[in-house]
């Protein structure tokens, strides 16, 4: 218990103190993980809402795939990802693995299958007598989507929550596509496992007690969306 009190109170002293080097990891996370789920956002919402409003042969089987990679352990994730960036791999050409642009490209693989399945869950749950009441008023196809995505839109921001959170605290991909090089590719979780490895644990709580908050803050926002009172 006096090792964790005395690394929180280091923790708690280095956060203060402004330290260069973790608030520099932490905008590395940042904007790795942000990109990595509008990435995620920019695949799975388009893709869960075709999957909920269209039917053809094969559909519950690809359903069935993607609630799957909902499930996708994230060194899967890194081993295929790392396959393919290598440099006899298809597109080792890119010379982008142990940079930012990789944990990016896998972050997003790993938050698509959860953004997908979210949204497919959200716009099936608006009923199907909504969408043809919307074509016997004369609606498009294209103008029935758009409601019916708009009246789903709140259940969505689960999705918006689920992947960044899948992602932020994700470690194996990011290890594995990243290096976990200083000053390149080190993101909270890998310095974390790094940091504690080498008994610097008032490093390794700084960094986790980041993480909590970062998580936490985003989660609100969010949250404070989704529950806000519609009008009238």
């Amino acid at each position: 218990m006096s090792l964790l009190l005395d690394g929180l109170r280091q923790a708690l002293a280095l956060l203060g103190a402004g330290d260069s080097e973790i608030w520099a990891i932490l905008w590395l996370s940042l904007q790795v993980s942000g990109s990595a789920t509008f990435l995620a956002l920019g695949i799975g919402i388009p893709a869960g809402a075709t999957l909920a409003l269209t039917s053809f042969p094969g559909r519950t089987i690809l359903v069935s795939a993607v609630n799957t990679g909902m499930g996708l352990p994230p060194v899967v994730v890194g081993l295929f990802v790392t396959m393919l960036l290598w440099r006899s791999g298809p597109f080792g050409n890119l010379e982008i693995l142990y940079t930012p642009a990789a944990i990016v490209l896998a972050q997003a693989v790993i938050a698509s299958p959860i953004v997908m399945g979210i949204t497919l869950a959200a716009v099936q749950n608006v009923p199907e007598k909504f969408r043809l009441q919307l074509y016997a008023l004369g609606a498009s196809r294209l103008q029935m989507i758009r409601v019916v995505l708009r009246e789903a839109r709140l259940p969505m921001l689960a999705a918006v929550m689920a992947g960044f959170g899948g992602i932020i605290s994700e470690i194996g991909a990011s290890m594995m596509v990243g290096g976990n090089i200083k000053g390149q590719t080190r993101t909270l979780t890998t310095a974390m496992v790094l940091e504690t490895g080498k008994g610097n644990f008032e490093v390794a709580i700084a960094l986790a007690l980041l993480l909590l908050v970062l998580i936490f803050l985003v989660s609100w926002a969010l949250t404070s969306i989704q529950q806000r009172p519609g009008p009238g």
